[in-house]
């Protein structure tokens, strides 16, 4: 599902709201968790899960094109925890 399925989806299902509110909400909604990232927190949200930033450190890598020794800053990423209700439906047999 991309962001327009999301909006229209959200939109049918809530007729009272015009499908620019429903664009307008979505988009600040996924503003408000990529500035909480950005800043280094977490967001939580109950019953779907957890947003969180993942570091790699910095370490010394090898460019595979010749073999020379590099050296590879560390990283930041975006990383989601699902929670075990979640988990286990996408998991069930049947």
């Amino acid at each position: 599902m991309v962001r327009s399925e999301l909006i229209n989806k959200i939109a049918a299902e809530r007729p009272h709201l015009s499908p620019k509110a429903v664009e307008a909400s979505v988009n600040i909604t996924f503003k408000t968790i990529e500035g909480t990232l950005a800043r280094g927190e977490r967001v939580e949200m109950r019953g779907f899960g957890v947003f969180f930033v993942g570091s790699r450190h910095a370490h010394i890598g090898q460019d595979p094109r010749n073999g020379v020794a590099i050296s590879i800053p560390e990283k930041r990423f975006p990383r989601f925890k699902p929670p075990a209700k979640l988990h286990d439906k996408l998991n069930q047999k049947g």
